[in-house]
């Protein structure tokens, strides 16, 4: 809701939440995720209420050379631009710099979720124009699926739609997009793009919108587009998709758990630091502490109660008055000074040969 109201990205907009400076019904809210109803919560910022935000859809039809990012260092013309409005908007997607045709611009988050995440498959017609003749083998092969750098990508539905000497015009359906997705997949088969167009998302096209124009959504085309997101994996599992991450403790990995469901101690973790003691020095379990277990373990492990009941190998020396058994330190020789450094830029094994 921050960041709609134009107060800045999401980033900026978490570090006042987490500075204490934003207020929901005169309560001061730290924890970021936090729900509320736009409708009814009252918001502030530094003690100013905010309004309440419109949520507005708008389609454009990009031209070529316009950045669908909302922050470009070079410069460059960016789609927000081409649609005035007093809210913060933000494009649903992508459209590379030299494609064109149908892109979203809104402030509506959970939307550009809906419409944007592969998992709900929101069809995207393209029109693309490409050097040569694709073979059936070849549309076969963009269905069936190409591997490129992120895993295995395909076409949902791929046709000729017409046909010329050296080029041809290809109907393009996908429901998920990755960064120039189709441009790679031709280009792999051999066949180069000359132009790209969006002409459709989900029941939405084009129509005549000429480039750089654009209109406002109506409330059935919006609900349109939300129902035919939440059709692919059911109501209740968008709402879950679209909740808020909160903070707290990570899942535990798999595996880290006992068979009484707590988590078993990581190696190198003695059983003495977790077990209780008695006043007279052993477990609750009966077992003195430094002592073995039936298979020669050592019980307590690496904790304090184990090597303070193991005396150092000097002491037990001593202690049964023998001699000799234990050598002491060895000194460096008389008049011999410390060791010279290793020549920098050989290797540690470097050794001279003897003899030579």
């Amino acid at each position: 809701m921050l960041a709609s109201a134009g107060l800045g990205s999401r980033r900026n907009c978490e570090e006042l939440i987490t500075t204490g400076r934003v207020e929901v019904d005169r309560q001061i809210v730290t924890q970021l995720g936090t729900r509320i109803d736009p409708l009814k919560s009252e918001v502030r910022v530094d003690g100013e209420k905010l309004p309440n935000p419109k949520r507005v859809v708008y389609m454009l039809n990009k031209p070529v050379g316009v950045v669908t990012t909302n922050f470009d260092p070079a410069g460059r013309p960016r789609v927000v631009d081409l649609v005035p409005a007093e809210q913060r908007l933000f494009a649903i997607g992508r459209l590379d710099r030299m494609s064109e045709g149908l892109i979203l611009v809104t402030n509506d988050g959970p939307l550009a979720n809906l419409l944007s995440h592969p998992r709900y498959g929101v069809e995207k017609k393209y029109l693309v124009q490409v050097a040569g003749v694709p073979s059936q083998e070849l549309l076969d092969k963009i269905r069936r699926g190409i591997t490129l750098a992120e895993g295995k990508v395909h076409a949902k539905r791929v046709e000729i739609r017409s046909q010329h000497k050296l080029s041809a015009v290809l109907e393009m359906i996908l429901d998920e997009g990755k960064n120039r997705e189709i441009r790679r997949m031709l280009a792999r088969l051999g066949h180069k793009v000359h132009q790209l167009k969006r002409v459709g998302v989900g029941k939405l096209s084009l129509g005549n919108l000429l480039p750089s124009q654009w209109r406002p959504l109506s409330w059935n085309e919006i609900e349109a587009l939300r129902q035919d997101a939440i059709a692919a994996v059911g109501p209740v599992e968008a709402g879950r998709m679209n909740e808020p991450v909160r903070e707290g403790r990570p899942p535990q990995r798999p595996g880290r758990e006992g068979p009484s469901g707590r988590s078993r101690p990581r190696a190198g973790q003695g059983a003495g630091r977790s077990t209780s003691t008695t006043e007279s020095g052993r477990e609750a379990g009966g077992r003195p502490l430094g002592g073995r277990a039936a298979g020669g373990r050592a019980v307590g492990g690496r904790g304090q109660n184990s090597r303070s009941q193991t005396p150092p190998p000097r002491a037990r020396l001593e202690a049964s008055g023998s001699q000799g058994s234990v050598s002491e330190p060895r000194r460096p020789a008389a008049g011999r000074g410390p060791r010279r450094p290793r020549r920098p830029g050989k290797a540690s094994s470097w050794r001279k040969p003897r003899g030579v």
